[in-house]
Formats: C-alpha cells, sequence, structure tokens
C-alpha cells in the first residue's frame, strides 16, 4: 500500500505535521511531495502513478482528468473542509472515493474574528503600524463591543461559537441564515437586508457555493451603516471584490478586516489589502496547531479506514466507492 502526501515541504510543516505523518508511515509507505510548487494535474498523474491513496493539501486540484489516468488509486483524501477544487462526479465514475477533513478550526477561526473586531473598534494595528515608521498616531475615539450589533452571516459551527462569544461580552447578535434553525431565543433570525442594515459589524461566515457566489456586492455595502465593519473569514468568493473597494475608498463603510480573498490559495487580494482602512492577514485563521492537527489527524483516520475497506467519517461519495481494493 502507498500514499501519496501532496505537501509541499513547507506547507506539510505548517498544515501537516510530524505527528499525523508518524501516523501515516505507519499504515503504508508514504511518498512525500519535495517540490516547493503546487502540482498540477499532469504533476499529480505522474507523482501518483503507483499510488493507492492520495492525502492532498488544499492547493492540489483534483481536476477529472486525474482519475481515469489513475487506475490504481483508491480514494482522494482531502485535508481540508473545502474541496471544491475536486471533481467528485468525475472521481465516482471510476470508483474513487474522495473524502473532506471537519471543521477543527472552529475555536481558532473565532478567536481570529474576536481580534479583528477589537483592533477595528480601537485601531491597534494602526497605531502600532504608524510608531513602527516612526509618526505618531492618531489619537482616535474608540469603540466599545459591548452595547453594539453584531450581524453573523452564515450560523454553522463557527458562527454559533462566535454568537456564544459575542454575547458574552454584551453583544447583540444578529444571524441571517435561510437554512439555519436558531433555538436560542436571545439570538435574532432575520434576513440579509436586515442584518445589513442594524448590524455595526458584519461578520461573513457563509458556506461558498454557486448561489453564494458574489453575494456581498454594491447592494449590501449600500445597505449597511457608514460606521459599520465588515469581516470576511469564510472564502474570498463570497465577496465582490471591486464592490468592497469603492465602499471602503468611498468611505460608505468604515473599514473591513478580511483573511480571505481572491488571491492564490484563498488569501486576500494584495490591491484590496493594502487599503488604509482594511486589515488583512494571509488566510492564518485555521493556522493554529490543535486546528491544523484536528485535520491532518482525521485523514489519518480515514486512510485507516479506507484500508480496511470500511467508509470513513468524511466521505462525500460513499455510495460509488468501488475501488476499495
Amino acid at each position: 500500500m502507498k500514499i501519496l502526501l501532496t505537501h509541499p515541504p513547507q506547507a506539510r510543516a505548517q498544515y501537516y505535521g510530524e505527528r499525523s505523518l508518524n501516523g501515516l508511515q505507519a499504515l503504508a509507505r508514504v511518498v512525500l511531495h519535495e517540490s516547493n510548487d503546487a502540482l498540477d494535474a499532469n504533476g499529480l498523474i505522474e507523482a501518483a502513478r503507483d499510488v493507492d491513496l492520495i492525502v492532498a493539501d488544499r492547493l492540489t486540484e483534483g481536476r477529472g482528468e486525474i482519475f481515469a489516468r489513475l487506475p490504481k488509486l483508491r480514494a482522494f483524501v482531502r485535508c481540508a473542509v473545502d474541496i471544491r477544487n475536486i471533481d467528485v462526479d468525475a472521481a465516482s465514475a471510476v470508483g474513487v472515493l474522495v473524502t473532506r477533513a471537519g471543521p477543527g478550526f472552529v475555536a481558532s477561526v473565532t478567536e481570529l474574528a474576536l481580534g479583528y473586531l477589537v483592533d477595528l473598534s480601537r485601531g491597534i494595528s494602526r497605531a502600532t503600524a504608524d510608531y513602527h515608521s516612526g509618526r505618531n498616531p492618531e489619537i482616535a475615539m474608540g469603540r466599545q463591543l459591548a452595547g453594539s450589533r453584531l450581524g453573523i452571516i452564515g450560523y454553522g459551527n463557527i458562527g454559533r461559537h462566535l454568537a456564544a462569544v459575542a454575547q458574552s461580552l454584551g453583544m447583540t447578535v444578529l444571524a441571517a441564515d435561510p437554512l439555519a434553525t436558531i433555538d436560542d431565543s436571545s439570538i435574532e433570525h432575520v434576513s440579509l437586508d436586515d442584518l445589513l442594515g442594524r448590524a455595526d459589524y458584519v461578520v461573513c461566515l457563509a458556506v461558498a457555493n454557486d448561489d453564494t457566489e458574489n453575494l456581498i456586492g454594491h447592494a449590501a455595502f449600500s445597505r449597511m451603516q457608514p460606521h459599520a465593519f465588515f469581516i470576511n473569514l469564510s472564502r474570498g468568493n463570497l465577496v465582490d471584490e471591486t464592490a468592497l473597494a469603492s465602499a471602503l475608498r468611498d468611505n460608505r463603510i468604515a473599514g473591513a478586516a478580511i483573511d480571505v480573498g481572491r488571491a492564490r490559495d484563498q488569501m486576500p487580494t494584495p490591491e484590496l489589502a493594502k487599503l488604509p482602512n482594511v486589515i488583512a492577514t494571509p488566510h492564518i485563521g485555521g493556522l493554529t496547531p490543535p486546528a491544523i492537527e484536528s485535520q491532518s489527524l482525521e485523514t489519518v483516520r480515514q486512510i485507516e479506514a479506507i484500508i480496511n475497506g470500511t467508509i470513513p467519517v468524511g466521505a462525500v461519495n460513499a455510495g460509488h466507492w468501488t475501488r476499495r481494493s
């Protein structure tokens, strides 16, 4: 049994870790991808020509053409939640199992959201940058989170966790999610338009799919209050970046904090990130040891189940898995 781990060396150190790698190596022979560049389709076909299982980083695409050209491949295991760049139908057509990792990053992303809320309200990074540059920072009136309204778009695992944290700080929570059931009577379940018009802080945590592409655009930013801040911790696809840049440049909203965007690896677009009323981080929401290890160790458990011929937690096309051996 042979496994290909597609993470480049730096990504392997940060996003997979020694403990999980040791776990894989205890199960089968592991082939490591040693180039610093992500594998493209041809590179993946060549690297995985004689392997049984692929454990893939989030940049390695599972394009349709690879599955038919890898007749030995039994499963494509993604070490991430987002599998939009995997052609699941093509995998299913030839009997290859596709799996995804669970959201082990809920606490980590929630804590970054809290950091954004405080920084946007008090200008911490702005003042620090002024001091580092030898400038005297502006002494500006800050905002208090207690008593303000937090609007959460997408009431999933992170949204629920963030709501509880915000309430503990004395914030009123509004949530917009047409597919969610909200049992907590202290949280207002509202429409997206209502949330945008009332929230002092808008946090985008919706799932990225075809229906939510450019969910937040010119119309959404025009509904927000001029003093409101926008935060995106989900995916760049949810936001029309031209509309966001326009709203920021024209001061139609007070500012934004972004950990994601439409640049490579879902990072913020540099042109947007450099605006003076933007706080940007390079897609680090889930980059903490507990979050990373949660997902990487899950792939080890999935591989063990697959080797034993059982369907692992996280399988997305179990009914089409015919290459079990």
